[in-house]
């Protein structure tokens, strides 16, 4: 193996070394881990004819209908005895139609069509595949290609529906192009609306795209959709990975939600999950021909002790081509424009990230405990992916840190183009449950802030589902809890906590917006401070909807504070898509400092000013610049609009001078309230990155 290694050439492995050589001493990993990618795309080339036909194999397997209306199914059931095809279209007879064996663990069958010419099994009924164990038993399963199952009402088992409806919707609009500032608002359909239901996708175009365009965001992160049996796991125990969920609609009308975004310029991300899936048998993938191992390592590989969950075989073929068929058929079928991949770091390493604190060590992400077969799966899943979608999206959810995560598969890296920056909330969150205002470490947030892989983007976030869910609270029940129910009016006079709690909100916001990273992002219900967290129906809460909604009506209410908060996150938003902070280079801070708790950066010629002190206003404060000119107020976290005191004037021009101050050459003397956060833009300058 190490000689064949010495034969392989990572094509820009220098451009990496260019921008990190500590990982000069991990040659030999980059490269066996290269090797191994260019040896499944040589096999693919010579096994399927390449890549592209691969990954379109959801066009043979499943069910499907040919030119003259015969229907067409194949499985992979490497282990099965004998396979038969049951339903609605033959009386649920269990032997009459049987499949025939084929090599590789392949099965087939073909229904030729009825009398009439139509094909015999109708839209919208049922199906399911019987297999008959080596053992002698008899399952019923779920084909692991289904586009559609559902349930009815009083069962808690999903069935497989054929889905070919006589109309499809025809999406019209083209993909927007991939945005330079990646402003994502994660986004959960079932919980989108007031009432106590699961809302549709159709809510969802009507109610929440308009929200989502009118706050600023160029980018939806649709978590759930991949269908899960139970609702409360988030959409994280995926059963069935080809069918969108049907709790909300059907396929056609999820087609047409994300064709409204694109009509919005908005591009649409699936939260993708394939690290792992759910261990149901009846309606999940798990023992799907009646052995432990099929789509899975056998145990005690193939399961994951903390979440009771399947893990793939990821150097298997045929899981290899569910998986990235699986890719293909959403970004085709759906036209999503790309993916957010979940749980990351338990598909890198053989200990999942279970017990394992990572330090930062570069030894931590080399060596015998990451799942290289894993590792090369993403790296093949991102060159196909960007290979044949070059606007393609793709966000990695890591939290330990892994070098080249986010670096191109020809500079020996994995393909990501964003990894979520994780750190981040988690700080917000431990400084507001254990520190006084006075007691804030400036420094420590702005590194928390900083502290990220040169040359790898991050999306950066105060808060996202993870904080919102039960058990935890959202930023603005950590600021105000009970108040938010008592004392969110604008009839009366704020309180000292509502006051402190408004004003550190927009502040954590824009401050974690402008610093974090090179992209944002905010999950649905959080920009306007929604007051409750999430908890979907299950046994422990009686089946209540009452926390799995999002309470959009409070916006409507003109006397209620919550709409301030919204119109701050909107101009937040709107302020980035003029200047594109996002997409400049990092951020020079000029001060953090720890007496007056006042933070000043510049990024992308804006100047940004944090005063995070409780009490202490200032009046002319120097700040640091680095380009000269006249700098005016360009947003402004005192203003009245969003719930603040209103101290600034707006009309105030700041003039330069030529006085060097804090590593900048020019600087300017500004007034800054407490708790009040400035965003200042020279007229003069041309904003394009």
């Amino acid at each position: 193996m190490a000689d064949s290694e010495d034969n392989v050439a990572i094509p820009e492995f220098s451009c990496l070394l260019q921008m990190d050589p500590n990982l000069k001493p991990y040659e030999k990993d980059f490269k066996r881990r290269y090797e191994q990618l260019q040896k499944q795309l040589l096999q693919l080339e010579e096994a399927e004819g390449g890549f592209d036909q691969f990954t379109r194999s959801y066009n043979t397997f499943g069910v499907q209908r040919q030119p003259d209306n015969s229907l067409f199914f194949m499985e992979w059931a490497p282990a099965a005895e004998a396979l038969f095809l049951t339903g609605d279209f033959n009386g649920w007879e269990k032997f009459s139609h049987g499949y025939t064996k084929k090599d590789f663990g392949k099965w087939e069958l073909t229904l030729p069509p009825k009398h009439d010419g139509t094909p015999a099994v109708e839209h919208n009924t049922k199906l399911k595949v019987v297999v008959h164990t080596k053992e002698g038993g008899r399952l019923y399963r779920i084909s692991p290609w289904a586009k559609y199952v559902n349930r009815d009402e009083k069962s808690i088992i999903y069935d497989w529906v054929h889905w070919d409806p006589p109309q499809r919707y025809i999406q019209i609009h083209p993909r927007p192009k991939k945005p330079t500032s990646l402003r994502i608002y994660e986004a959960h359909v079932g919980i989108a609306s007031p009432e106590g239901k699961v809302a549709s996708y159709t809510n969802f175009t009507t109610n929440v795209l308009p929200r989502i365009k009118d706050l600023g965001y160029n980018c939806i992160q649709l978590m759930a959709i991949m269908e899960h049996a139970y609702y409360a796991s988030f959409g994280y125990q995926v059963t069935s990975f080809f069918a969108a969920s049907s709790r909300y609609g059907t396929p056609e009308e999820l087609k047409e939600l994300i064709d409204v975004a694109h009509s919005m310029g908005i591009v649409v991300l699936l939260d993708v999950v394939h690290s792992h899936a759910s261990q149901n048998t009846e309606d999940g993938l798990n023992c799907f021909d009646g052995s432990d191992s099929c789509f899975f390592h056998s145990p005690p590989r193939g399961e994951h002790s903390l979440w009771g969950s399947r893990l793939f075989n990821y150097s298997s073929w045929e899981v290899q081509r569910f998986l990235l068929s699986n890719l293909r058929w959403w970004m085709e079928e759906y036209r999503f424009d790309g993916f957010r991949f979940d749980g990351i770091t338990s598909m890198l390493y053989h200990h999942h990230g279970i017990g394992s604190g990572f330090s930062g060590d570069y030894s931590e992400y080399f060596g015998l405990q990451v799942d290289e077969d894993s590792l090369v799966y993403l790296m093949l899943a991102n060159h196909i992916l960007h290979t044949l979608y070059p606007d393609c999206i793709t966000v990695a959810e890591d939290v330990s840190g892994m070098p080249a995560l986010c670096r191109g598969v020809e500079e020996g890296g994995l393909g990501f183009d964003y990894r979520l920056a994780m750190a981040i909330p988690d700080k917000w969150i431990q400084i507001l449950k254990e520190l006084k205002d006075e007691e804030w470490d400036m420094g420590n947030i702005i590194h928390t802030l900083t502290n990220r892989r040169y040359g790898e983007k991050c999306i950066a976030y105060a808060e996202s589902h993870d904080q919102a869910l039960v058990g935890d609270k959202s930023l603005a029940f950590w600021l105000m809890d009970k108040e938010m129910y008592t004392n969110m009016s604008s009839l009366i006079p704020m309180t000292a906590v509502i006051d402190r709690g408004m004003q550190l909100h927009k502040m954590i916001r824009l401050l974690t917006h402008s610093l974090g990273g090179e992209g944002y992002l905010n999950f649905i219900g959080n920009e306007f401070g929604h007051p409750e967290w999430l908890d979907f129906p299950r046994e422990g809460n009686n089946q209540s909807y009452h926390y799995a909604r999002r309470q959009f009506d409070l916006l409507d209410k003109d006397q209620l504070r919550y709409h301030q908060l919204y119109a701050f996150d909107r101009d937040m938003n709107r302020t980035e898509d003029k200047y594109g902070w996002l997409a400049a280079p990092p951020a020079f801070v000029s001060a953090k400092h720890e007496g007056d708790k006042v933070v000043v950066f510049d990024r992308g010629h804006v100047v940004f000013i944090f005063n995070f002190h409780p009490s202490k206003s200032f009046q002319a404060y120097r700040v640091a610049a680095d380009a000269p000119g006249t700098y005016k107020i360009k947003l402004d976290s005192d203003e009245a609009l969003y719930g603040g005191h209103g101290r600034l004037d707006h009309n105030t021009e700041f003039y330069t001078e030529p006085l060097p101050f804090n590593g900048r050459p020019n600087s300017m003397q500004v007034y800054i309230p407490c708790r009040t956060a400035i965003v200042l833009a020279n007229e003069e300058m041309d904003y394009c990155y």
